[in-house]
Formats: C-alpha cells, structure tokens, sequence
C-alpha cells in the first residue's frame, strides 16, 4: 500500500510513477477524501476544544445557583456533532484505505518504461543451449512414455490441470524440493519453515493478492480461508502486525509448500502438461530487509535463485521486468526464465521481487532503529527457489536421451540413491 503522507506531499510524482504501468489510478479521488478527512478532523478538534470549554462552565453554574438547562442542551448537541463527525471520519478512512488498497506498487526508478513482456531487458544469460542430434520430445510426452507422470489419471481425480506423479517421478520432485531446502538453508543462509497451506482474508489483502485478485484464488467460504497460491503468502505474514529490532534484519525463510491457483485468466495457455497446473509445489523464498539495504537484497535473492539452475547445469537467462509487466506489489522484479527444448525459447522459473514497503504497509510490519528508536516499515522481497514442477519439466526436456531415458542431474543422485538414469523401469 503506497503512503497517504507520500501522495498528499507528492501527487505529481506518484502519479507519473503509475503512469508507467499503464492504466488509470484514483490518485486525486485519494487527495480529495484524504483533504475532507483533515477538514473534519479540525472540525473535530474545535468541537472538542467547545467541550471541555462548556463542560467547565457547568459547575461554576451551579455553584452560583444559575439555571444550566441551557448549557446541558448545548452539550449534548455538542456530543450528537462530535458522534456524527467521528463517524464521517471512520467512513472517509475507510473509503481511503479501498482506494489504496488497490492501487499497485510505484516501480523502481531503475525499472525500464514498457507496455508489456516484449519490452523486458534481458540482463544475462547462462549455460550453453544443447543441440540435440534427435527430434526432443515434450516433457509431457517423456514422462508419459517412462509412466512417471499420469495426466490420464489426474484429470480422472479432479479434472484439467493436474498432475499425477508415479514412481521414480515422485522421486524425482521430492529430490527436487529437498535439493532446493537444503541449498538455501546449508549455503544461503534461510531458516526453514513449515507454514499452513490455508491462510485467512487478512494474509491475502497483506501481501497483495487480495482485495485485485481474488478471482484467481481457491476459496473455503465456509471458513473464509483462502489456500495459498505461493508461499509468500504465510511467510510473509508470520511478521504482520509485528514490530522486529533492527538486529534481527535482514531475516531470511523459506519454505516448500504447495500452491493453488484458479489461472483464470490463461484459458488456452500452456494446457498440457507442468507449466500451468492448478496445483503445483514450489519452494518460496522471503526476505524481510532494511530500506537502505533492499536492493543489494534483491541481488543476492535473485543469485540464490540461479544457484539452482546452475547445480542442475541447465541453461537459463534473467530479464528485468519492465513497467507494464510488474507484478501488483512489486517495485522491481527479475524473472529466471529456463530454456526448454520443446518449447524452443525461454520459460519463467522464478520472479524475484523488492515490494520496498509496499506490503509491510499493508501487513503493518515494522522494525525498531537500535539508535534512536525510530519505529519504520521494513521493505519485503521474495522469490521461486524454485517452482518444482517446471523444474522437474525443464530436467526431462534438458535431459531426456535419444532412447527415451533420462539422466538425472549429478547434484539430485544423492537424493534418489545414487539413481543415474530414469528409464521407466
């Protein structure tokens, strides 16, 4: 949530900041509520200052034996206007607050102007894209031939976009995930942790999902819990309504969880196979970080997330999202995109992302200066370490064999007992 005090001393700049993301925002509705919000706040405070003038009137009126019906009436008129004003006031906050509420993140000064992912900037590649001597097969197909995964079946369970895991492929993503929590904890530095995969309405609005996109999100209206579409979402907000000491900054988690998502708006969009699933695992990394030290953070985040690519030796590229292309909260993000041979171009793995203190805003997530004392917004970030089942994806396509089998990476054998080669015996 962007700060009521930055758009009321800043509007012009606020506003040519959203201008790069394309679309309109009610950034003068926001001023003229927040200017009647202050109105009725003096108006408030002149009123109080009547009241406790009257209110000493009253006993220096009896005292001198003086009729004080008239002075009661006052008061109490004095009281209705103040109920009534209060009233406006939690009103106008409330009216203010929606508005905020869905109005996205200001991008980084850093982030380059476009309309959408054609306008990205590709910052490096890594890895060298193999030549294959034989026609490479599709992840679905590879996996459907070795009987490691069954589309078949899991649409038989709960439909489209699902997957079933079998066998040495169930292996192999539980190798996966157990690779990615041991590297971030072991060589990067994040504690483990182990989160709810349904999380309440306060959890969705704190970190962005809610109130803009609820259409996406599985739904329990019975309790009104949402199931987590990443875990950003729980992590996140393990620290809501909390205020840290500056020495516990920055703080790093990470978690495996599954993730729910409708995909409502990618109808025809990568409807075979792992890419686009309506439930897949992923392994989530947060970081809760100083203002002044949140873009080195976002570096390092975004290396912790290519450390995996890279143990798995297999070629990927990072690009900046433009402007158009950001995410709701974000105020920078890479995207990890790794190559996949039957898709013939680059396929995203990961976001890595500094929402500044756009989310702690909105979670009331604060840390204390060891100095002065100063209470302050910490800034988040998080990213995929990675997404599992486009990694499982990107293992088979990058290293399926002319003969159908497929090798398994040399930093995964150790999970899988020494397993070299899946060939669906």
């Amino acid at each position: 949530m962007l700060d009521i005090k930055r758009i009321r001393m800043d509007a012009e700049n606020v506003k040519q900041a959203l201008g790069k993301r394309g679309g309109d925002y009610p950034i003068d509705k926001v001023l003229d509520l927040d200017e009647k919000r202050r109105q009725t706040l003096v108006e408030l405070e002149n009123l109080k200052s009547e009241q406790n003038r009257v209110s000493r009137e009253i006993p220096k009126l009896r005292k001198e034996g003086k009729d004080t019906t008239k002075i009661l009436e006052e008061m109490k008129e004095i009281a209705e206007k103040t109920k009534e004003l209060d009233q406006i006031v939690k009103e106008v906050d409330e009216d203010i607050r929606e508005l905020l509420l869905n109005i996205p993140n200001t991008p980084h000064e850093s982030v380059v102007v476009g309309g959408s992912d054609a306008d990205n900037v590709e910052m490096r590649r890594v890895g060298e894209v193999k030549n294959f001597d034989f026609e490479p097969k599709a992840h679905w197909d590879i996996g459907t031939e070795l009987g490691i995964l069954d589309f078949e079946r899991a649409t038989k369970i709960a439909g489209t976009r699902f997957s079933v895991f079998r066998g040495d492929g169930a292996r192999l993503e539980r190798a996966i995930t157990n690779f990615m929590l041991d590297l971030h904890t072991k060589n990067h530095g994040y504690t483990e942790m182990a989160t709810p995969y349904m999380v309440n309405r306060d959890c969705m609005i704190g970190t962005g999902q809610l109130p803009k996109f609820e259409e996406d999100m599985f739904y329990v209206p019975s309790k009104d819990f949402f199931l987590v579409p990443t875990a950003e979402v729980p992590l996140t907000n393990l620290l809501r309504n909390e205020i840290v000491d500056e020495e516990d900054l920055p703080m790093y988690l990470t978690a495996y969880t599954p993730c729910f998502r409708l995909e409502a708006g990618s109808a025809g969009r990568d409807t075979r196979g792992l890419i686009r699933n309506h439930q897949f695992d992923k392994v989530e990394m947060v970081k809760f970080a100083l203002p002044e030290n949140s873009y080195d953070e976002l570096e390092t985040l975004t290396r912790d997330a290519e450390d995996v690519l890279k143990l798995l030796k297999i070629p990927y590229r990072v690009v900046m999202l433009c402007s158009g292309d950001l995410g709701f909260s974000s105020a920078k993000t890479y995207d990890i995109e790794v190559w996949m041979p039957s898709y013939n171009r680059y396929v995203e793995i990961s976001s890595c992302s500094n929402f500044e203190d756009y989310q702690a805003r909105r979670a009331n997530i604060r840390f204390r200066r060891k100095d002065d004392k100063k209470v302050e917004y910490v800034h988040t970030l998080n990213g995929s370490g990675l997404a599992v089942g486009r990694t499982f994806a990107a293992i088979l396509e990058n290293y399926q064999q002319a003969d159908g089998t497929v090798v398994v990476p040399e930093v995964l054998r150790k999970y899988m007992d020494g397993k070299e080669v899946i060939d669906g015996k």
